[in-house]
């Protein structure tokens, strides 16, 4: 799908790394350049022409993101990526509501960006983190996430998508139980917005995070949304230039309203340019035909995958392009570097779930991820290096 519009693709390479990162096309290339070549200024600074073209096309990228994911803009901050946006929720808002005993509800196939910043506030605030059980298929089932509640559960923070097990979560039934409960939603989107319609008054979900750099986009941007009247209560967890007033004296600091005053210093604008290039990259295929074009590769990789006995697939029932197994005998990284002799591209190791051990029984795995541009054809090269053990066993060497 749309394979010529990405330059990296006309490498002798084929890229099952998608959880990773994701190649970009032209027209993101494009827009970055052109902020570089033609409009560079700061953003929200100037009072100049190129500098008012840069505010235009910085908040116009602001609305862009707020309408894919059904958002008003000032719920958009702009952060450097998935990880500093949940960084941001737990530090700037929770830590300030939270009590000591109080319970926050994760899994065990967590993101380490979603699992080590509850740790710190076990820590420094003796919050409890507790995990939801996944069922036999490693997915969240309703049924365990209300067996897992307590009166002490505050929060439920958990990915839309895994980057392991590849499960799609029931966020928005999880949203209703949840706020019936008076516990608050945040989601881990990294690996959800960029593969399917995510709609935020839908779900109902309090808080999201994504990068721009899984869905096409540039690396070191990303996106944090949180319900207006939350955000309003969000402590920046930065201070600086660009997101303040005035500030006369320690009594006299006023800071400016939503979404600015969360975004101080200058911003990775050329990234949030080349965000909104994606964005309108992935509107013009679709969301619903992308989800529908990856769900069919999956299944057709773990068919093949299947028919090859060294090969244990952890994850058959994953919902997503996201697949992990390992070669009975070989260790993943070998695989992985098998594989790189060929020139396809996987991912080897623990995927930063590294608490997903204790639920799998396995520590590492190889990783596919797929993505709209890849294809049957380069799954069959693929399945035809992994089909002969001995073979592996000796390039490896």
């Amino acid at each position: 799908m749309n394979r010529e519009d990405f330059p990296m693709l006309s490498k002798d390479i084929i890229y099952f790394d998608n959880g990773a990162t994701t190649f970009k096309p032209s027209c993101v290339i494009d827009a970055i350049n052109y902020y570089y070549k033609d409009i560079t200024a700061n953003a929200h600074r100037g009072d100049y022409d190129i500098s008012y073209k840069v505010d235009i096309a910085y908040e116009g990228a602001r609305k862009k993101v707020a309408d894919f994911i059904n958002a008003s803009r000032e719920e958009v901050v702009f952060t450097s990526g998935a990880t500093e946006s949940l960084n941001m929720i737990v530090n700037g808002f929770f830590a300030h509501i939270l009590e000591p005993g109080d319970e926050v509800l994760i899994t065990l196939s967590e993101h380490a960006s979603n699992v080590l910043p509850w740790f710190r506030l076990a820590h420094t605030h003796g919050i409890k983190v507790n995990y939801i059980e996944l069922d036999s298929n490693l997915h969240i089932t309703m049924n365990n996430v209300m067996k897992a509640i307590t009166p002490s559960t505050k929060v439920i923070s958990i990915a839309g998508i895994t980057n392991v097990v590849g499960d799609e979560r029931p966020v928005k039934e999880i949203a209703q139980y949840a706020h019936s409960n008076n516990i608050f939603l945040v989601v881990d989107g990294a690996q959800s917005v960029p593969h399917m319609k995510c709609d935020v008054k839908d779900i109902d979900c309090d808080f999201l995070a994504f990068s721009a750099h899984k869905m096409c986009g540039p690396t070191g941007v990303g996106v944090l949304y949180g319900k207006k009247e939350l955000l309003e209560e969000l402590d920046p967890i930065k201070m600086g230039g660009g997101m303040n007033e005035s500030f006369d004296s320690v009594e006299e600091v006023y800071l400016k309203e939503l979404p600015i005053r969360l975004e101080a210093g200058t911003q990775n604008i050329e990234g949030v340019i080349g965000l909104s290039a994606a964005i309108d990259y992935l509107n013009k295929l679709g969301m619903d035909n992308i989800k529908l074009y990856e769900i069919r590769l999956k299944k057709y990789l773990i068919s093949k995958l299947k028919d090859i006995p060294h090969i244990n697939v952890l994850n058959e029932e994953c919902d997503s392009g996201i697949v992990a197994f390992n070669v009975d005998g070989v260790f993943p990284q070998d695989v992985a570097y098998y594989l790189n002799k060929y020139h396809i591209c996987v991912r080897a190791g623990n995927h930063c779930a590294k608490i997903l051990k204790n639920a799998i029984g396995v520590k590492n795995t190889v990783r596919v991820s797929l993505y709209f541009y890849n294809t049957e054809a380069e799954i069959d090269k693929l399945i035809e290096l992994l089909s002969d053990k001995n073979r592996i066993v000796r390039e490896m060497i």
